[in-house]
């Protein structure tokens, strides 16, 4: 049996507009709460003093004054992130401790990527529907501002030789033997380990492979910038909270939405494949710092403390395919999958969320997914599961303007996606994202009987 899935529950409601509350015998229905973010701003600017958990203490803090969830309730803390500060390898429980949690809560870090966030509510999800626990925080953090850079690892193999050295003449004689190579730095880069490719340049022959136009990516681009500064100025991020950065001043709103125009996206150079790509700093989501927390709970426990949750996160799914050539199409693959599971078929889903990581890659998602010849040739389908229609998908805004710090963006998709559907009268909503290593996940969250 299926302990986390719901399809036995979505197979008794393929009408979407029947509104019935689902429920499956044994096991407990998973709900948000609540989801928060402090504002993600653009590498190097208010947060570039501070440290991931400082990030991360912030969002867990803005969730705790929404909610007033008491701290001693909460059974447990997951986090993700995927470049570790290593003074905090376990980010999730030093920023537990910092916003306050008792010592006796238990706290772990997750990595996968940019859905490491999402691995992190599906812990809790999974935890909760077990029996384990009742009541999970689950969040993300990233500080793109200050990443780990590493001596060269001649230069680590000396340097710990050396702390072993007994004499003065062992010491000199290991000294002698640095060369001036020794001290050029291994810099970190958002590329594939196992490819050796940048994440940028796979986006470009992605694109080339399914024929998207730098024009199709600009005009993406301006539409992603353009619906986020619309909904950032009508207050639809309301998982936004205030922060008061440490010696500066208070930040209340991401920093990356800037809506340009075609000509002046046009006037900017391939920024990977030099000179005929078609990836530009306009056109890619830009390095991103930020942090995520999202309340989750058994519907029990959440009605039994009084809250009103937003939406039941229901069935999801991981996928993984081959990171030479599909590393960006996780999206394709987890679709159909989770809707399967679900019951569910495309047209019955109201809202998606689809992280953009970038524009070249969203376009190709959604002609890969729109072709029987995809389907059929590399996914082992009969048909394919469909397009996503652009008037039901990211319409406030995506990663590409609202940014992306990698481990965080999971939770701000989830928590968009049910407050679309509040707004938007809608039952389903589709969350999904690629990820690093060729991985990618979808979900599907259902709004809370209103």
């Amino acid at each position: 049996a299926r302990s986390l899935s719901c399809s036995s529950q979505f197979q008794a409601a393929v009408q979407p507009k029947t509104k019935k509350t689902l429920g499956k015998t044994g096991v407990k229905n998973v709900v948000v709460v609540e989801g928060v973010r402090i504002p993600f701003l653009q590498s190097g600017t208010s947060y570039a003093d501070l440290m991931p958990h400082d990030l991360a203490r912030a969002a867990l803090q803005g969730l705790l004054t929404r909610t007033s969830v008491p701290r001693d309730v909460v059974d447990y803390i997951v986090y993700g992130t995927v470049i570790q500060e290593v003074k905090t390898s376990n980010v999730a429980r030093e920023a537990a401790l910092g916003a306050g949690f008792s010592d006796k809560t238990p706290a772990h870090t997750v990595t996968m990527a940019c859905i490491s966030s999402n691995q992190a509510m599906t812990t809790g999800v999974g935890m909760i529907a077990a029996g384990q626990c009742d009541v999970v925080v689950a969040g993300g953090v990233e500080l793109m501002s200050d990443v780990p850079i590493r001596h060269s690892r001649k230069m680590r193999k000396t340097m710990l030789t050396l702390n072993r050295a007994k004499t003065l003449g062992q010491k000199l004689s290991l000294i002698s033997k640095i060369r001036p190579d020794y001290f050029a730095p291994e810099l970190p880069a958002v590329a594939e380990f196992s490819t050796s490719e940048t994440m940028g340049h796979s986006a470009d022959r992605l694109a080339a492979a399914f024929g998207i136009s730098r024009l199709e990516q600009d005009e993406y681009a301006l539409r992603s910038h353009t619906l986020a500064k619309k909904a950032q100025d009508e207050g639809l991020l309301q998982d936004v909270v205030p922060f008061k950065v440490p010696g500066r001043d208070t930040v209340t709103k991401d920093n990356g939405i800037r809506p340009s125009s075609m000509e002046q996206m046009g006037k900017l150079k391939p920024a990977f494949v030099k000179p005929y790509g078609t990836v530009t700093a306009a056109n890619s989501s830009f390095l991103t710092d930020g942090a995520s927390a999202i309340l989750i709970m058994s519907e029990e426990k959440a009605l039994a403390m009084g809250y009103k949750p937003k939406a039941y996160l229901r069935d999801f799914v991981y996928v993984s395919q081959d990171p030479k050539d599909q590393l960006l199409l996780g999206p394709t693959y987890a679709t159909p999958k989770v809707l399967e599971k679900a019951g569910l078929t495309l047209s019955d889903i109201d809202v998606f969320e689809f992280h953009e990581a970038f524009a070249g890659q969203i376009l190709a998602n959604l002609k890969a997914m729109d072709s029987d010849w995809f389907a059929q040739n590399y996914m082992g389908r009969k048909s394919k599961v469909g397009a996503p229609p652009l008037d039901k998908f990211n319409t406030w805004g995506g990663s590409l303007s609202l940014g992306h710090p990698f481990g965080a963006t999971g939770c701000r998709l989830v928590i968009t996606a049910a407050h679309r559907l509040k707004k938007e009268g809608g039952q389903y909503g589709l969350v999904a994202a690629c990820a690093a290593g060729g991985q990618g996940h979808a979900m599907i969250v259902e709004l809370y009987p209103q």
